[in-house]
């Protein structure tokens, strides 16, 4: 399962608020969690969303592709 986040105001600049997806762990928190694209996150630092608001990750998201689709159509 994946959860939407997005890092809170003043933790980052406004162009850095991106939406991420984060693999939620089965059991407890830990201190800090993995975006697919690498980013660590902390979780008193984001806020889980229940929807897209703003800009995606896009590395999150075409990490989050099934295989063979992140690519463009038509792409070299």
């Amino acid at each position: 399962m994946l959860a939407l986040v997005r890092l809170r105001r003043g933790v980052v600049g406004e162009s850095r608020r991106v939406c991420h997806l984060i693999p939620v762990p089965a059991g407890p928190v830990p201190e800090h969690l993995t975006a697919l694209c690498g980013e660590p996150i902390f979780p008193a630092d984001a806020e889980v969303l229940d929807g897209l608001r703003g800009m995606p990750c896009h590395p999150c998201l075409l990490r989050s592709a099934p295989s063979g689709q992140g690519r463009l159509a038509n792409a070299g």
